[in-house]
């Protein structure tokens, strides 16, 4: 009886006589499993992924462990940095991509450049990046100005007896630091037409020997705007004598008070081209500078020819309509005036006038200035060999006959042009009309 209520039991499950036409009968449970373990095997349909399996247990002995699969040659392993499934462990995990570095914020990094040798032995790099590449920049070679003028260590055959450089600083008091002298100044100014160039440098003995600069050079605006007034004054002591750097000094503070404290008067009348009245007066003052230096010899017990100076002073109006420039002075010195290519000395011989010490007369010149005239005052050192040697005077109107005026640095390297047998102080104050 229970044998019976099986059979239906099953009919009832696999063959319902009611639901339909008569069964396959070769349609079994064993056909549909070899079916789908068919489809599975052709990728027509996704199977379940297995579960991982076990990590290896110990080995037991006599037992040996099976070596890994081997990619096959060729092939790279998957990299884990890059997204996407690890292939460790469990393959679901995922590794997120790499973050892009942020974009550098501070100071570009210099990179240090490999030895010349190393970069001419390496082969220059073809395509695109060639191209691209930005050209190493020539080192200047030996020798070259950046000013832009020639390299040129002397004029002449024979090469001066000291070095180009300075060498030695001069002593120093410590009860006097403020009365230090410099190796070498340089100024420079530009109203309406003219511009100014000036430098005053140490000579190549007192360079070697480790003395002072005896030249002083002093430059002053006197008022302002179109009235006003520019005073140029350079002195220069001889090297031998003591106390010459101080009484240069000295001599200039006097001169340029006096101008300015007559500055008004003294613009009033190059306006109205009053050349006797600029005379007596300019003369005047100078005379006053040099009592001052005799009393003062007298004070420090010096001699009083020993303690003097050679004066060149050089006033300009700012106004731009006026282009009368008046030079005056006394004692080593000079005026010369650039015209036409041709160098002009602007110091004869007067006899007319006194002299205002032992050194030598006064001297006094106002000249109305032309477009492309360049008027130099100097000290001694400078304008002895302006007279006595050809080279420098040649030279100079070569570097100076351009349209534009020198610069600082390329004024200072004309000024300090060496010749064997000139080694004092140099002081220069030069004026570009244009």
């Amino acid at each position: 009886m229970s044998q019976r209520r099986a059979d239906d039991w099953w009919q009832k499950l696999y063959e319902d006589q009611g639901a339909g036409p008569e069964p396959d009968p070769e349609d079994t449970l064993d056909h549909r499993f070899q079916s789908a373990a068919v489809l599975v095997e052709d990728g027509a349909a996704p199977v379940a992924a297995a579960d991982p399996p076990d990590p290896p247990g110990p080995l037991l002995p006599g037992q040996r462990r099976e070596a890994e699969p081997v990619p096959p040659a060729g092939e790279q392993p998957p990299d884990p940095r890059r997204p996407g499934p690890t292939g460790y462990a469990l393959g679901g995990v995922t590794v997120p991509p790499v973050p892009p570095e942020p974009p550098a914020t501070g100071l570009p990094l210099r990179r240090r450049r490999p030895p010349a040798a190393a970069v001419a032995a390496e082969p220059a790099p073809a395509g695109p990046a060639a191209a691209q590449e930005p050209a190493a920049p020539v080192a200047a070679p030996p020798g070259h100005d950046p000013a832009g003028r020639p390299d040129v260590r002397h004029l002449g055959d024979r090469a001066p007896t000291y070095a180009a450089e300075p060498g030695a600083l001069p002593e120093a008091d410590p009860a006097g630091l403020g009365d230090i002298t410099p190796d070498t100044v340089l100024e420079g100014a530009r109203y309406g037409t003219y511009t100014l160039r000036a430098a005053s440098l140490r000579g190549d003995s007192a360079r070697f020997r480790g003395e002072a600069r005896r030249d002083f050079l002093l430059t002053a605006r006197f008022g302002s705007g179109d009235d006003a007034l520019v005073l140029v004054a350079l002195a220069g002591g001889d090297r031998a004598a003591p106390g010459a750097r101080e009484a240069a000094a000295e001599l200039c503070h006097s001169v340029a008070a006096a101008v300015g404290r007559s500055r008004q008067r003294l613009a009033e009348d190059i306006r109205a081209g009053s050349r006797e009245a600029l005379r007596s007066g300019l003369q005047r003052l100078t005379d006053r500078g040099y009592g001052r230096l005799r009393a003062h010899a007298a004070e420090l017990g010096l001699d009083e020819e020993g303690y003097t100076a050679g004066l060149r002073g050089l006033l300009l109006p700012v106004d731009p309509q006026c282009r009368t420039r008046v030079c005056f002075g006394a004692g080593a010195g000079g005026f010369f005036r650039l015209r036409a290519g041709q160098w002009q000395d602007l110091e004869p011989e007067d006899t007319a006038h006194p002299p205002v010490d032992a050194a030598g007369g006064f001297r006094f010149r106002a000249s109305v200035a032309r477009p492309g005239d360049t008027l130099l005052l100097c000290s001694g050192g400078l304008a002895a060999p302006m007279r006595e040697e050809g080279l420098l005077p040649a030279e100079l109107a070569a570097r100076w006959s351009q349209a534009e005026p020198p610069g600082l640095a390329a004024f200072l390297a004309d000024a300090q042009l060496r010749l064997k047998g000139y080694a004092d102080d140099r002081t220069a104050a030069a004026v570009w009309e244009a």
